[in-house]
């Protein structure tokens, strides 16, 4: 009951927020437009002297309901932020199309289109800014313990610990992994970083203990007993949420609709076909943006890589690029000239797997490209091979042809776009990250690409550069 009277309460604070929002906004282009009635709540949207109240009061009424139709006014934390975000503009533009509609129809004389343009503007603003807000806050609470979930996963292998990593990632989620279900592995299989519970037929016993409220399913067990556990997670009210099969190998997001009463999940297969339309423009005007900003930043780096006097300013190393076409990274001098030269002597120190060698005290590195590495400066040059069209500012890191022409075929996949300054493995633990990782989120990246996809990659690499974690 209690829980119920939250949810309303909530609901109903939401949509007040949005009413100031959307008040704010036509406040604002009335004030800019200088239009000739007071700028107060009463003649805005209930006085008859203002010829545009029934506009305005219609755009309010819209919003709300285009919001409500789109789900904005309950608390989704598994829903990727700027997925709530593409919502709210949908629901936006939905509302603008119906006010159109209705200002033809009722035949208003003389509505500005320039306050209809600025509404539209401000509103988006308004309305976008508190639900960040909103969703920074509801993180807060969440990590700080706040109404929070168990979760138990059924499957402990390598799906079932993929999604275990990435809820650990997340704190604002606010799920607690109480453990796993599954019928071959022991708790001994996880190395102590999770409890196997018992099997998936315990699943009833597990609810009852724990406490749990929520459930993935990462296998993909027979039809008797995925009913069985659908029927115990409905006796308890608890969600229970399946990962799709084969989910790293779909191209693109998966896309859900019914045929009839049977729903279809579609893995889109548009592979190569898919066009980064835009990609392209958006590297070169950021690169030279960034260019033109760091040119004084880049100038001290050169002074001071010069007088360390351990070689020339740049280092250049072969890469394979898009198509496996062979080009050369910029890179600022971070080791000692004849660092390639003394590579063979320190092979045995190698302490990451696959064909990259990395070892965290590397004497070939100078003093300064321990500095350079550890925040990635050393990889700024990057910028001018991306306006060369050799590199992205996201994608697959272009790894040393030396160091990768061994390996086996699975990373061709990596070579189908352009590799980046920054990608996935950047974000998800840089060198700290196991090789064949490395290669599953760049071939991730590949099949799902997205322009916003890019844009959160870019976002979030801002906090892991400046923490300097997992980087020599």
């Amino acid at each position: 009951m209690i829980s119920r009277v939250l949810f309303v309460f909530i609901r109903v604070a939401y949509i007040l927020i949005d009413v100031c929002g959307v008040i704010t906004a036509i406040f604002l282009a009335c004030w800019l437009r200088r239009t000739a009635f007071p700028l107060d709540l009463h003649t805005l949207l209930l006085d008859t002297s203002n010829p545009f109240y029934v506009v305005f009061l219609a755009w309010l009424v819209a919003i709300l309901l285009f919001n409500g139709l789109n789900k904005l006014y309950e608390t989704h934390r598994e829903l990727v932020e700027r997925h709530e975000l593409a919502q709210l503009v949908k629901s936006v533009f939905f509302a603008a199309v119906a006010v159109l509609a209705f200002v033809y129809t009722v035949k208003v004389q003389d509505f500005p289109r320039s306050v209809f343009l600025l509404i539209l503007i401000f509103t988006t603003m308004t309305l976008s800014f508190w639900r960040i807000l909103k969703r920074w806050f509801v993180d807060f609470l969440a990590a700080n313990g706040y109404n929070n979930f168990n979760v138990v996963i059924i499957g402990a292998g390598k799906v079932g610990m993929m999604l275990a990593a990435e809820i650990k990632r997340r704190p604002g989620l606010g799920f607690n992994i109480v453990g796993f279900l599954d019928d071959k592995k022991t708790t001994a299989d996880l190395e102590g970083r999770y409890e196997v519970l018992g099997k998936l037929s315990d699943l009833d016993d597990v609810i009852r203990r724990k406490f749990v409220t929520r459930i993935f399913i990462t296998v993909h067990p027979d039809g008797g007993v995925f009913h069985n556990m659908l029927d115990v997670a409905k006796q308890h009210k608890v969600s229970l949420r399946v990962v799709p099969q084969a989910f790293d190998q779909a191209t693109s997001e998966l896309f859900k609709y019914n045929i009839g009463y049977v729903p279809v999940l579609e893995y889109c297969d548009i592979g190569h076909s898919r066009q980064q339309f835009g990609k392209r423009f958006f590297d070169v005007v950021v690169s030279l943006a960034g260019l033109l900003v760091l040119s004084p930043f880049f100038i001290v780096c050169m002074v001071l890589i010069k007088a360390e006097g351990q070689g020339p300013v740049f280092y250049f190393s072969k890469r394979y690029g898009l198509g496996g076409r062979v080009f050369n990274m910029w890179k600022f001098r971070s080791m000692v000239a004849d660092a390639d030269k003394r590579l063979e002597a320190l092979k045995n120190r190698n302490e990451v797997d696959g064909p990259i060698f990395k070892i965290r005290q590397d004497p070939r590195v100078t003093p300064l490209g321990r500095f350079l590495r550890k925040y990635s400066i050393d990889e700024l040059p990057q910028i001018l091979n991306v306006l060369m069209g050799d590199m992205s500012l996201v994608g697959p890191r272009p790894l040393p042809i030396a160091q990768v022409e061994k390996e086996d075929l699975k990373q061709l996949k990596r070579l189908e776009v352009r590799p980046g300054i920054t990608g996935l493995w950047q974000v998800r633990g840089r060198s700290d990250l196991p090789f064949h990782k490395l290669i599953k989120w760049d071939t991730w990246y590949v099949n799902n690409w997205s322009f916003t996809l890019d844009l959160e990659i870019l976002f979030e690499t801002v906090p892991v550069v400046l923490k300097g974690e997992g980087a020599y």
